[in-house]
């Protein structure tokens, strides 16, 4: 895992909560909602590959399969 992950997790991070907070203040809050839903998928898909990574160094330190 690089701290390029973890920078392009804040950086969606604060891109979504400055837009769900400029939806909301205009009374779009279904729009903010769905913008906040959006941004966890994206950081969603981003972090399982390094799920996946992570299940296979354990994997193979412990000898399984």
């Amino acid at each position: 895992m690089s701290v390029d992950l973890i920078f392009r997790i804040a950086a969606i991070g604060i891109v979504v909560a400055v837009l769900s907070q400029l939806l909301s203040k205009s009374g779009r809050d279904d729009m903010a909602t769905m913008v906040a839903i959006a941004g966890l998928v994206i950081v969603l898909v981003m972090v399982i590959g390094v799920i996946s990574d992570l299940f296979e160094s354990v994997k193979n330190v412990f000898n399984l399969y």
